[in-house]
């Protein structure tokens, strides 16, 4: 299936726009939700979504029908229309030499129709497709093609104006912005973290997502502190805040909460195991010393994790279960990660 990627000439450009929705769609939105489902029933489809395609996956920014769940780039139909920018109608999937062996053509869904339209931002630059799929071979007619393309403008007008509203937010906000920013690491900070996991459990739940958190405690750090002092513990803090960076995704926040202390938040985990991958890079890359005058020090992490909303509904009772699970990982030794279990 390797052979569906194609990067177009401004890919590097496209993918700035990209990375610009990140923080609208980490998870999908009822809005574009809303426009799918009209389409679905407009095209008498089974299935409609509005795909974003980054660097190597596609996302949904909103679907309606059949449960597809995302998929790496190459498995993409729409990376084609993203690589053509233009629409794409294949009346059968069967028939088309490079998709009729993929697994979504001959397993379940069995998917035998696509027809996609780009999606662009204000610079023009197509971030993913409006498409429709059907589980039967059909035909496209002129009229349909026009009306797909006008939806197509319709998600692109959403997607801009969102990202919009984001931005004049941030603006019109930004003494509040700084007061949930962190001067030395510049990470956000706890009450920052608040807000956004407010946000993000009803998403979750409303479109069957999960999110996660991790809690970071910084062992041995305070007695560096005591040792040096407060600028040298800075300069600590600062080199961890480095490491840390060095480990996530693009997508996760990472959020100071006070003193030694981190939290990040992860958009969308597969599931535990996902958690408990990244807890362990960042368990590594804290098991190389800190050079403070020319001598090595230590300050290893504990770590705690929580898959929301299973394992809290709310957000106070996610982030109590976050820190019972760092107490956790202290009690049993500390250098450590544990997952909240209920």
């Amino acid at each position: 299936m390797g052979q569906l990627v194609r990067v177009p000439a401004n890919e590097t450009q496209r993918l700035l726009a990209v990375r610009s929705l990140n923080a609208i769609h980490s998870i999908p939105t009822p809005e574009l939700a809303i426009v799918a489902e009209l389409a679905r029933q407009v095209f008498a489809s089974p299935y409609a979504a509005i795909n974003i395609i980054d660097e190597d996956w596609q996302r949904i920014a909103g679907q309606a029908g059949l449960k597809i769940a995302e998929c790496s780039r190459d498995m993409s139909i729409c990376t084609r229309v993203v690589f053509d920018d233009e629409l794409l109608v294949i009346s059968d999937l069967a028939a088309d030499p490079e998709l009729k062996s993929a697994p979504f053509v001959v397993e379940d869904p069995h998917l035998r129709f696509y027809a996609g339209a780009p999606v662009r931002l204000e610079n023009g630059l197509p971030v993913g497709a409006f498409c429709i799929l059907d589980q039967k071979p059909r035909e496209f007619s002129e009229s349909e093609e026009q009306s797909l393309v006008r939806f197509a403008q319709i998600a692109s007008a959403l997607l801009r104006l969102q990202k919009t509203n984001l931005l004049m937010g941030i603006a019109e906000n930004g003494l509040r912005t700084a007061a949930m920013t962190d001067p030395l690491t510049r990470f956000l900070n706890r009450s920052a973290l608040e807000a956004v996991v407010d946000g993000s459990l009803s998403a979750a739940v409303a479109a069957g997502r999960n999110f996660g958190v991790l809690y970071l405690d910084m062992d041995g750090f305070k007695s560096i502190n005591d040792r040096f002092g407060h600028n040298v513990g800075d300069e600590v803090l600062c080199e961890a805040a480095l490491r840390i960076r060095s480990v996530i995704s693009t997508e996760d926040i990472v959020v100071r909460m006070g003193g030694d202390e981190f939290a990040i938040f992860v958009p969308d985990p597969a599931d535990r195991s996902a958690l408990l991958s990244l807890s362990e890079r960042l368990l590594v890359a804290f098991r190389a010393p800190f050079t403070v005058d020319g001598v090595s020090v230590f300050a290893r992490l504990s770590i705690g994790a929580a898959l929301a909303p299973h394992d809290g509904a709310t957000r106070i009772l996610l982030l109590k279960n976050v820190d019972a699970a760092l107490y956790q990982a202290k009690a049993a030794g500390r250098d450590r990660v544990a997952v909240f279990q209920p």
